[in-house]
């Protein structure tokens, strides 16, 4: 009979995929709705006279809901890793689980 596996309140996989979905939902509003965009590059023999421009002009809701989604994606994406990093470490008080170790008696 197979056993339960334990359940993890931390399911940083979930909030990874939905950190991609709003960044790409967000970004793809942005880039998808833009008009007039204008991406220039100035290269210089000393590094401080380089310089880069990129200029994305897109206006009405697609500009206001990207930003927004944008944003929320990022959040997602901290939020993703800080349970990642908290899912790594082993608490003193939790077994230390081998799957598909099993004890020899």
């Amino acid at each position: 009979m197979p056993t339960k596996k334990k359940v993890s309140i931390l399911n940083s996989e979930r909030t990874l995929l939905s950190s991609i979905l709003f960044l790409a939902l967000g970004l793809g509003l942005i880039v998808g709705y833009c008009h007039g965009s204008t991406i220039g590059f100035g290269a210089a023999y000393t590094v401080s006279g380089a310089s880069l421009q990129v200029v994305i002009n897109t206006t009405g809701w697609p500009a206001m809901a990207g930003v927004a989604s944008t944003l929320i994606g990022i959040l997602l994406l901290i939020i993703a890793t800080m349970q990642a990093i908290v899912g790594q470490v082993h608490w003193p008080g939790e077994k230390a689980s081998l799957s598909g170790v099993h004890e020899l008696r």
